[in-house]
């Protein structure tokens, strides 16, 4: 399975599932130096920077435990850059959704856990 094709459909997979419940995806693959930040969404005026993993199952560890702290501090530096770009002068917190997809990218309906201020920024 390659995993940056099944990362980018994941990541995809969930987009589309903050979309249903009412979030504004405004940016996919945000690159800066620090690293980059999977999805950009905007949840009642709150920006949410959104760490997607992808899996095909738990049999190994939840996917969400591959969240470290040294990705948490990646994600921060990322998304303080982000906000400096942007003049984004708001409420922020940080997301992970774990996609489950048992067959890869052929999966219809995967299983996906979002979990809302995951980690704190600060």
């Amino acid at each position: 399975m390659n995993t940056k094709l099944i990362g980018r459909w994941g990541e995809a997979a969930a987009a589309d599932y903050l979309k249903k419940k009412g979030y504004k995806i405004l940016g996919l693959g945000y690159r800066t130096r620090m690293g980059e930040i999977d999805l950009i969404a905007e949840d009642r005026g709150t920006l949410v920077f959104v760490e997607v993993k992808t899996r095909k199952d738990e049999s190994f560890a939840q996917a969400r435990e591959a969240v470290t702290g040294t990705k948490q501090r990646r994600l921060l530096a990322a998304a303080e850059l982000y906000m400096a770009a942007h003049g984004a002068d708001r409420p922020a917190r940080f997301d992970v959704v774990e996609v489950y997809a048992p067959e890869g990218v052929e999966t219809k309906k995967p299983q996906i856990n979002h979990i809302e201020n995951a980690f704190s920024g600060r």
